[in-house]
């Protein structure tokens, strides 16, 4: 498992482009609460509700606080199993209503 890049790749920090699963899984590797992220970031909680559920992307200052905040909590991410479990549950679900 690598280290979560939000810029996939790109060379600018301060430009990388946060996803809503990325945010909520920080947030969670941190145990914070929604509001308890907000506080931390100097935001409201809507705020990162909205950036959790993709309405809203974070972007400048509130992106590269998240990035300083993952890199400084040895944050680990693989967005590609993180994307593909709930996929396999609802089939694997689906599998046993079939037997």
């Amino acid at each position: 498992m690598g280290r979560y890049d939000p810029s996939g790749g790109g060379r600018d920090a301060g430009k990388r482009d946060w996803e809503a699963v990325g945010v909520r899984a920080l947030r969670r590797h941190l145990g914070l609460s929604q509001r308890q992220m907000a506080a931390e970031l100097g935001t409201r909680q809507q705020t990162v509700s909205e950036w959790e559920t993709g309405l809203y992307r974070p972007r400048g200052t509130s992106a590269r606080l998240l990035t300083i905040i993952a890199e400084r909590a040895g944050f680990q991410y693989e967005a590609g199993k993180r994307r593909e479990e709930p996929v396999k549950g609802r089939h694997e679900a689906q599998d046993q209503e079939a037997h």
